[in-house]
């Protein structure tokens, strides 16, 4: 039995039960944790490895939602945004993005429609006037921040200059700031480990399912194991993203909140796309009307995103006709750069936490969140069900959330997260000369390129992994320089890994890069195999499994 489930089991009783390990769930334990409440949080697979695992690797303001109205939302995803570029900048960057602009007047007519009644119209490419004013909207919304600079517009001589693999029928550029988040898993993973650091107050597992009620408990499975237990809370938070309805049907709630569009991505590995896009996300209207990016990223291209209607019930996948989708959308814009699926080095999907939607279309789909009130079936115990979210904005959420958990147990807020360091952002060097001086003081036990190669991984973390490393022993792998043998017993032992697929695609990046190639995949799996207790079937399982997940 693994520990984390173990301390469950000897003590299974919380005063906030939170079901669902994704970034909102996950920030919410670390704000009710920081406050004192006796949390505990249980994820049915692994933590981020759902929703929050399938994003764009954006943390933005979300320009396009001033088009449905979504005013606070966008006042609220700015503020986060900056913010996190503050208490997050070992993951969290500063990202200029271009949009090209082929018209000048084209939308205004169509845009006043689609935001009074929020249903798609005939798709009408966003001309240069209408991309100016929201624009200036958004920069209006940074104001004070002091985080990005304002915006800037290049006619087509100067943005040909700027960007000569542009299509050459380009009337203008659009560019400005927003963020990226390099490390999407490892950022939430931070967020557990802050609410775990505080203390045993504060518990967490993954692969643990909720899989009902029973005596005024929940009933939870440990996947692992088969083995199941009841736990009682006096408070429950369902944020189980898009399958929060399925989680209430479990605990014998039925609701109808949800109803989730899958948005697929593909990763390149293609020189040619990296070297034209200079650095910038390009950010436009492909000519269904649909928004989608090309944005460079550990060397790699990530291509996304569609907005499709999805089935909760039926897993996500890339599909043949989005890849080819994704071509035509590059070929839009570089129309003389070309890509083929041998350059495809990793593709995801996944189903956005979005409220049900009827007969609104997908795009125009609110991204914002709300807290809906219940009661646990059978029981007087309060039940929170969070429908929506997204990544750029899951502070707030979590500080909304962890007040009306505070509200109902009648405890005060002992500490604000507004301004407060996650993990390794902690004393997280600010510049060049400061990352010298971190590397100087860290590099002797490892090496200069591997203590940097840490430092981009954990932030200032790498400090304990490195001492690990030091007490242990470390040998590298033969088949890769991104993992070493006693970072893998870390990932395990202080990170709570427990797949193959655990390691590759979420506690490193060895997948998106396209890196987790079969040999590494079967040396990692042969190491899980002596520190887990594998056994050979196991084992093979755990490789079949990789494979499977990354073709």
């Amino acid at each position: 039995m693994r520990p984390n489930v173990s301390a469950l089991m000897a003590d299974n009783h919380a005063q906030v039960l939170i079901i669902g390990g994704g970034i909102n769930g996950l920030a919410t334990f670390r704000d009710l944790s920081l406050q004192g409440v006796k949390v505990a949080l249980v994820e049915r697979n692994d933590f981020a490895s759902g929703a929050s695992a399938a994003s764009s690797h954006m943390i933005h303001g979300g320009i396009r939602y001033l088009e449905n109205g979504e005013f606070r939302l966008v006042r609220e995803s700015v503020t986060e945004r900056n913010g996190l570029l503050k208490i997050a900048p070992h993951y969290v960057k500063p990202l200029q993005t271009t949009i090209p602009i082929f018209t000048t007047f084209s939308g205004i007519l169509a845009a006043p429609m689609r935001f009074l009644t929020h249903k798609q119209s005939k798709p009408t490419q966003r001309g240069a006037l209408l991309i100016k004013l929201g624009l200036s909207i958004y920069d209006s919304f940074s104001s004070g921040g002091g985080t990005v600079p304002p915006h800037r517009f290049l006619g087509r001589k100067k943005s040909l200059q700027e960007l000569p693999a542009l299509d050459p029928t380009v009337k203008y550029t659009a560019t400005y700031f927003d963020a990226s988040v390099h490390e999407p898993e490892r950022l939430a993973l931070d967020v557990l480990l802050d609410g775990l650091g505080e203390g045993s107050h504060a518990r967490a597992a993954n692969y643990v399912e909720a899989v009902g009620v029973s005596a005024n408990r929940v009933v939870l499975k440990d996947r692992e194991t088969g083995t199941s237990f009841e736990f009682s809370a006096d408070l429950v938070i369902n944020a189980s993203g898009p399958w929060t309805d399925l989680t209430n049907q479990a605990l014998g709630e039925a609701s109808q909140f949800m109803g989730g569009t899958k948005g697929s991505h593909i990763v390149l590995d293609h020189p040619e796309l990296l070297a034209a896009c200079d650095g910038r996300e390009m950010f436009f209207e492909n000519a269904d009307g649909r928004i989608v990016l090309i944005y460079p990223l550990k060397g790699r291209v990530l291509v996304g995103t569609s907005d499709l209607e999805a089935d909760i019930n039926e897993p996500a996948v890339c599909t043949e006709e989005e890849i080819d989708y994704f071509f035509g959308l590059i070929g839009e814009v570089f129309p003389n750069i070309r890509v083929d699926r041998s350059q495809i080095v990793y593709k995801y999907s996944g189903v956005r936490p979005l409220p049900r939607h009827e007969d609104t279309a997908p795009g125009f789909v609110s991204r914002d969140y709300r807290i809906v009130e219940g009661v646990l079936p059978g029981t007087e115990t309060p039940l929170l069900s969070l429908v929506g979210g997204k990544w750029t904005t899951f502070r707030a959420l979590a500080e909304h959330l962890a007040k009306e958990a505070l509200a109902a147990l009648g405890l005060d807020r002992r500490i604000s997260t507004k301004n407060l360091a996650i993990g390794g952002a902690k004393d997280f060097p600010k510049n060049d000369k400061a990352r010298d001086v971190w590397l100087a003081e860290h590099a002797a036990l490892v090496g200069q390129d591997r203590a940097l190669l840490l430092l981009e991984r954990y932030g200032t973390r790498a400090a304990e992994v490195i001492e690990f490393l030091s007490a242990i022993g470390d040998s590298p792998f033969k088949s890769t320089d991104k993992l070493s043998t006693g970072e893998l017993r870390y990932m395990v032992e202080k990170e709570m890994a427990v797949h193959l697929v655990d390691i590759l695609m979420r506690r490193t990046s060895l997948a998106f890069t396209g890196e987790a190639t079969d040999s590494v995949i079967a040396e990692v799996a042969t190491e899980m195999q002596q520190l887990l207790g594998w056994s050979e079937p196991r084992t093979q399982a755990e490789i079949a499994k990789a494979q499977r997940s990354l073709s």
